[in-house]
């Protein structure tokens, strides 16, 4: 029962990865649409921020996964500054998202109370949101995330005493209902308003997540530097 049963710990790591993928391919693919010309409706910001959380515990399940293969001395010399560089990039991305969402909730507000024509300004470039469409990859990405908890604890029981990971799967996967709940709860015509909240929260967890992060890595880069000089 001590044995990690490898099969599952990477099957677990496949499924996130599907969900990380289904997540940016939302992006990618409107992209695309527009690039072409084509007429898309928008699809919000909340999907799209869901990496920033779920790119995290990739990290983590990568990290882990590379001490499976190799030694703990050679992860030790890379995953200090890795972690580093990572967290710090992450951080300053995940404030510049926090900021985008933030400024496109206020005019988004600001339109929709400015009767009356800043409120037909709203109707017409966002009352029209794709709430179907959204719900559905939210449905995809939640069972993704719930068959990648079960996976890992499949693979070994111990799992569930890892607290960093088990927080921040619980981070994910509550984020994913969360922006499930804003996207379906209000009237059709506020998704677009709501959804913007979603990503604003995630944006903010995940640079809280980034900013742990990082001042944990300069402690361990910082202890390390210490010990090699005593």
């Amino acid at each position: 029962m001590d044995r990690l049963r490898a099969p599952f710990f990477w099957l677990a790591g496949f499924v996130l990865l599907v969900a990380l993928l289904v997540e940016c391919a939302s992006a990618f693919v409107l992209d695309a649409v527009h690039q072409a010309g084509l007429e898309a409706s928008t699809p919000g910001l909340g999907i799209r921020y869901l990496p920033v959380l779920d790119g995290l515990l990739l990290y983590t399940v990568l990290l882990m996964g590379l001490g499976i293969l190799l030694s703990r001395s050679v992860i030790g010399r890379v995953q200090g500054i890795v972690t580093l560089v990572i967290a710090f990039f992450g951080l300053l991305g995940a404030i510049v998202m926090a900021l985008a969402a933030l400024g496109l909730l206020i005019l988004m507000i600001t339109l929709l109370v400015a009767v009356p024509f800043g409120t037909i300004a709203y109707f017409v470039a966002f009352a029209d949101f794709p709430t179907g469409a959204a719900t559905a990859t939210l449905g995809l990405i939640l069972i993704l995330k719930i068959a990648f908890c079960i996976l890992l604890i499949l693979a070994h029981e111990r799992f569930l005493q890892n607290k960093g990971i088990v927080i921040l799967s619980a981070v994910s996967v509550g984020a994913t209902l969360l922006l499930a709940f804003l996207i379906d709860f209000p009237p059709g015509f506020l998704a677009s308003i709501t959804d913007a909240i979603g990503a604003l929260i995630i944006a903010i967890v995940g640079a809280i997540w980034l900013l742990i992060l990082l001042i944990g890595s300069l402690l361990a880069m910082i202890s390390a530097v210490r010990t090699v000089r005593v």
